[in-house]
């Protein structure tokens, strides 16, 4: 049985059109029970139809990433400390790993990322401050830099040039090219994800960045914070915890983490449209992408039926989950809500406000949303865009 969606049929691209909601979460809410659907709803970053949006401050983020984080990495730490059972050590080790890991995320996709919108906090100042500290301690490029780079990307002029920061990522960083064959592609991803030299490569630029950019304060302390856990480690014998329970997350699980979210974030749209430029080319190069697939037609009762029922749980509860909390964080899934309204501050509500943005027909923009379900779906995807687009059109 394949864990990968199956897609209907509505457009060219076979992607969902977002605005005939009658994609797998509107049948999950047709087919579940009530109880279910918060859950569901959070697990896709899709609302039930009519569901009504909620109000969430920014700063719950922050509590969530905190919270992910910290209890993570002292999971993971006690499952390394305590003595108990392989099996029991190995599984505490791992939801450990992946919490820690999902904290790390959402300071990088939603508290770091929007603090360069200046919408997490109501002050510029604190914006700033804090996306500061996350970059220092986190190993990110330095706040104002990267803030400055982003405004670039969110540029139609700029978007998918030498300039963008997600072209320098996919072809410098990634050593991915346009024009090249999808399975070579893969091949290439592959790789990187197990390959000591890659994770090297983007360590080391990760640690220039943020210990030896040229900004005296940031870079100390990012350089004190990090001696420091690493002396206080040493000191109080615990450096295997350390290392395991933090370092590794920080290091290669979020390089891991961000090569997936980067991959799914655009595609390469048709030539005309990459030098035509403009909202549409903005429309074209980004989709929604979302965990979870369509659940069966048949009833539960019938043998069939459970078999089926029971295939889409497990692949709902192991590898949709494991995307949404390991890479999919915060509001990733709807990315192309963000290129289209990227100040609007009701992005900490996204699922609800990119929907009710799709049910409106996108005011102000020549497309609808159109979107992906499944991450390995909409990576395939992306990367067969790239490898349909003739060399030189994004550089």
């Amino acid at each position: 049985m394949s864990f990968l969606p199956t897609l209907a049929p509505e457009s060219p691209d076979n992607l969902f059109l977002s605005t005939s909601r009658r994609d797998p979460r509107s049948v999950m809410e047709e087919r579940l029970p009530q109880f279910l659907q918060p859950f569901l709803t959070w697990l896709t970053a899709k609302p039930a139809p009519g569901e009504e949006m909620p109000e969430r401050p920014a700063t719950r983020f922050v509590t969530e990433a905190l919270v992910w984080t910290l209890a993570g990495a002292l999971i993971s730490a006690l499952a390394l400390r305590l003595q108990m059972p392989l099996p029991v050590a190995g599984l505490l080790l791992f939801l450990g790993l992946t919490a820690t890991s999902s904290g790390l995320g959402v300071f990088q996709v939603v508290i770091f990322h929007h603090c360069s919108h200046g919408t997490v906090f109501k002050s510029r100042e604190r914006n700033r401050s804090v996306g500061r500290l996350v970059s220092s301690l986190l190993l990110f490029k330095r706040f104002e830099d990267y803030q400055r780079e982003h405004m670039l990307h969110h540029s139609a002029n700029k978007l998918l040039t030498e300039e963008d920061e997600f072209t320098g990522f996919v072809f410098g960083i990634c050593k991915l090219e346009p024009g090249v064959s999808k399975s070579e592609l893969w091949r290439r991803v592959a790789i990187n994800l197990v390959s000591p030299a890659f994770h090297g490569r983007f360590l080391f630029k990760r640690i220039k960045s943020a210990m030896f950019g040229g900004d005296r304060r940031h870079d100390w302390t990012s350089r004190l914070a990090w001696g420091g856990a690493f002396a206080l480690a040493a000191v109080t014998g615990t450096m295997t915890e350390f290392l395991v329970a933090w370092v590794l997350p920080v290091t290669v699980l979020l390089q891991i983490a961000t090569v997936f979210r980067i991959l799914c974030e655009h595609r390469f749209p048709e030539v005309e449209l990459i030098a035509a430029r403009g909202k549409a080319f903005v429309c074209a190069s980004t989709t929604g992408v979302f965990p979870g697939a369509m659940p069966p037609d048949e009833s539960a009762a019938s043998l069939r039926g459970a078999v089926l029922w029971a295939g889409w749980w497990l692949n709902t509860l192991t590898i949709t989950m494991f995307s949404r909390v390991f890479v999919m964080v915060g509001d990733a899934p709807c990315h192309d809500y963000h290129h289209r309204r990227p100040a609007n501050r009701k992005w900490t509500s996204y699922a609800h406000a990119r929907q009710q943005d799709s049910d409106a027909g996108s005011p102000g923009f020549p497309a609808g949303y159109t979107e992906n379900w499944g991450l390995l779906r909409a990576v395939d995807r992306n990367l067969a865009t790239l490898a349909a687009t003739p060399p030189g059109m994004v550089a």
